[in-house]
């Protein structure tokens, strides 16, 4: 898609939903959800979410999330079972409910990262202990590790804070069988991503996975998976070259736009933000739907109408909606 359809949209997002009749509605950084006795309907807008706040809407946003979301679903439900049941729209997805474990599972394979939670933030203040993984000495930004690490943190807290799996276990977020199974699927969830991301030129550098108890018991994936927002991404081609330049790797994810806050001012602090410069909300919006399409091979497209008119026809046409 060219950046005049983008720039032509820039205001046909969605920023919030307010559907009555489907279910109990909760807010979170970029999802609604709409919770019934069995099932969970997540409409994701196009929030763009950082430092634990929302910096912009960004045009496409939310369909590029879902959508490669469910692509990687259906591609890695033979690793774990997901709570996928229906794409009723290019915004929505409908799942079973499941009891969630109060923990996101992150996944590293490079030491990168901006924020007050990345490991390497962390590492430049000398952590070598993080989440219970031995960092070892003399790395450098943007190196990979000899294996990836996993490296869970809160959920439900405010403010993301870092666990080890002993802080699993203490704060009964998960039993030792539990946080195992979890932590194993994680990382056979991450080798997939990172040999597909290869396959289609890119480096999957590190994401995020949630996990659930369906009615069986059964641990599930929930939430989404390997999208631009959960997961970092580089360009394969360039990245020995510019590391050995003592380069940035090219990043195709959020992580400019993050950049361009701290530069501008205190992300965590600052009571009231700058507003995003319009080029750059053009030029995330462009990232999303360029990655989207190296990630599925699949071109991207969109109706031309008003995007919460759209779900709502498409909601009530699949009888989600009276």
């Amino acid at each position: 898609m060219d950046k005049a359809t983008i720039e032509k949209n820039v205001y046909n997002v969605i920023t919030e939903t307010n559907f009555k009749g489907l279910g109990e509605k909760k807010v979170g950084k970029v999802r609604d959800s709409y919770t019934t006795d069995d099932k969970i309907i997540l409409i994701t807008t196009d929030r763009q979410s950082a430092f634990d706040r929302i910096l912009a809407s960004i045009p496409f946003k939310g369909q590029v999330l879902n959508q490669t979301s469910a692509w990687w679903f259906e591609q890695t439900k033979n690793i774990i079972p997901n709570f996928l049941l229906d794409v009723p729209d290019p915004n929505v997805v409908v799942g079973k409910k499941c009891t969630v474990f109060p923990m996101e599972v992150i996944v590293r394979g490079y030491l990168t990262g901006s924020t007050d939670t990345s490991v390497w933030m962390n590492y430049q203040k000398g952590v070598r202990d993080f989440c219970g993984n031995k960092l070892t000495e003399g790395m450098v930004k943007n190196q990979k590790f000899s294996t990836p690490i996993v490296t869970p943190s809160t959920k439900f807290e405010k403010h993301d804070r870092n666990l080890s799996k002993n802080e699993i276990l203490a704060e009964h977020f998960a039993t030792v069988a539990e946080f195992d199974y979890i932590s194993g699927k994680a990382l056979e969830l991450f080798a997939f991503g990172q040999k597909v991301a290869e396959s289609h030129g890119l480096i999957l550098v590190d994401t995020k996975y949630e996990f659930g108890k369906d009615e069986n018991g059964q641990i599930t994936l929930i939430d989404e998976i390997h999208t631009p927002d959960s997961s970092r991404y580089w360009l394969a081609e360039t990245y020995g070259q510019r590391i050995a330049e003592g380069k940035e790797p090219d990043n195709i994810d959020k992580e400019f736009l993050r950049l361009w806050f701290k530069d501008h001012c205190d992300p965590y602090h600052d009571e009231e933000l700058p507003e995003a410069p319009r080029e750059l909300i053009v030029e995330l919006s462009s990232r999303y739907i360029r990655l989207f399409e190296m990630i599925t091979s699949q071109t991207f497209t969109f109706e031309d109408k008003p995007i919460l008119k759209r779900i709502e026809e498409n909601l009530k046409n699949k009888g989600y909606l009276v």
